[in-house]
């Protein structure tokens, strides 16, 4: 736009530079003639003549106007030409005219070609920088026109995603219940599945508990039998037991009547002076049916532990063992424990009467034990003896129980001893409980927990009648023999012995 304008105007210029020249028509036609070779002539149309010149690769053409007077020219005084004189028929000056005016005018020209090519030249290099404003202008608008169509492109391609999404949802929406369908019956077939698996796997634990209940049945039976056996033997051996004793209590009786009639014939011997032939064994003997305890006992000079028969009563006599050497001697043993070899877990009437033998474990019977604290005074010692063979005791100043009725109740007075700074016996008024009598102060039955006959109160902190654990087995035992204030309450002791002698013994 700018390089078109500046043409213009330069065409103007040399428009107004041909005006001014005044010459007439019929010089510029001489003056043509003389630039043939470099110009060119022409008329237009309307007449008008116009001028074409060639440099380089540009043409200009220039549009002469109509001259419709004389010459402007003038001429020198004194010339061989005078002033206001029209010499059309003089060629020869105005041919050197017209070449001087074309020459003039080419000369003019060159000038005019060098600053249009200057001109150019400068253009060109402005139009560079606007090529380049303008390219940049370009691609800036084309890069703006890319991101809105981008943009443009984005938001359909959003909304054309939003539309498949929700054309998506419906469709997903129109399958669901099928889906749901589907994915139930496949629940279904799985919960079938479970179960008959579970089905399967309870009818192999039954036909398996079912066989494990034959077998405990056959067991069952199998014991029930032993017990019947077992208990036909027990019965056998208390018959064979009480014809025992029954027979003791005979021959008792018999030595009685013997010892009776040796007295009586030893009374007529006297009689008959014969005193020095009575045998000295039968003076024993006469002397041991006065004896009340081992204290008696070890007074008269048997000072040897053993078992003794002492009087109970002027009727009845009892074989009791004998503890001469503890403590000063005099011991009469009511309990005894060493091997095991006696179950300790009896009925009511059993420690009443006593089991086992006198000579090993057994328990002397609650029955004797109470008619004789309750003769005398007397103090209890309780020896105890563990697995490392470490022996302790514990002694007890006063010593008795009551009846039957009052359940054998036990009162102790004045603790001391090895076997801890406290008493592992309840002191004030325990009653005896047996598997069979419960007279605990416990809801849970002691003597069955526990195991054995004692005087528990509220299960307590002793046992000594309880199970006999060996070695290697009697820790953590809560029904073994225990000392609670010796070695804690689940530890089962090696042996126990409990005994009795008068407490003015000296």
């Amino acid at each position: 736009m700018l390089w078109g304008w500046f043409v213009c105007r330069c065409l103007s210029l040399v428009a107004l530079l041909v005006v001014a020249d005044c010459g007439g028509a019929e010089q510029r036609r001489g003056a043509e003639e003389g630039l043939r070779s470099s110009t060119a002539k022409a008329n237009s149309s309307s007449g008008r003549k116009y001028h074409r010149i060639q440099q380089g690769q540009c043409s200009y053409t220039f549009i002469l106007p109509e001259g419709d007077g004389g010459s402007c020219r003038e001429y020198k005084a004194g010339t061989p030409y005078s002033a206001n004189t029209l010499q059309r028929d003089a060629p020869q000056p105005e041919a050197d005219f017209s070449n001087q005016k074309m020459q003039q005018l080419e000369h003019v020209m060159e000038n005019y070609t060098q600053w249009l090519q200057k001109i150019e030249n400068y253009i060109k290099d402005n139009m560079k920088t606007e090529i380049v404003q303008l390219q940049q202008s370009a691609v800036h608008n084309h890069t703006a026109a890319m991101l809105e169509m981008g943009t443009s492109l984005l938001s359909q391609t959003a909304e054309q995603t939003r539309k498949l999404t929700d054309v998506e949802t419906q469709v997903c929406s129109s399958q669901d219940p099928f889906h749901k369908s589907t994915s139930a019956a496949l629940d279904i077939q799985s919960l079938f599945k479970y179960h008959a698996n579970v089905f399967v796997k309870m009818q192999e634990m039954e036909d398996r508990h079912r066989e494990e209940l034959e077998a405990l049945r056959e067991e069952k039976s199998s014991l029930q039998a032993l017990v019947s056996r077992q208990s036909s033997v027990i019965r056998e051996l208390e018959a064979q037991l009480s014809r025992a004793t029954g027979n003791s209590t005979a021959l008792q009786r018999q030595q009685q009547d013997l010892m009776d009639t040796v007295r009586n014939l030893l009374s007529l011997c006297s009689k008959d002076g014969g005193t020095a032939l009575v045998p000295n064994s039968t003076k024993q003997a006469d002397e041991e049916r006065k004896y009340r305890d081992c204290a008696d006992l070890y007074q008269a000079g048997f000072q040897k532990n053993g078992v003794y028969t002492i009087n109970i009563s002027p009727q009845e006599t009892k074989k009791v063992y004998c503890n001469m050497e503890s403590a000063g001697g005099g011991w009469t043993v009511i309990q005894r424990r060493e091997d095991g070899s006696v179950d300790f877990q009896r009925t009511w009437k059993e420690y009443k009467m006593g089991f086992g033998s006198v000579s090993a474990e057994h328990w002397l019977g609650n029955e004797f034990v109470h008619i004789l604290t309750n003769k005398r005074k007397y103090a209890l010692r309780v020896e105890l003896t563990d697995w490392d063979r470490h022996q302790a005791f514990s002694q007890y100043d006063s010593f008795h129980i009551d009846s039957e009725k009052l359940n054998y109740r036990l009162f102790l007075k004045s603790h001391s001893g090895t076997a801890g700074r406290q008493s592992s016996l309840v002191i004030h008024g325990a009653d005896f409980s047996t598997k069979d009598m419960d007279n605990d102060n416990c809801t849970c039955k002691c003597a069955l927990m526990l195991s054995g006959g004692w005087w528990y109160d509220a299960c307590g902190p002793s046992n000594l009648n309880g199970v006999y654990y060996r070695q290697g087995q009697h820790v953590g035992k809560f029904n073994g023999i225990k000392w609670h204030y010796f070695k804690g309450p689940s530890y089962s002791l090696r042996s126990t012995v409990m005994m009795i002698r008068p407490a003015e013994f000296s």
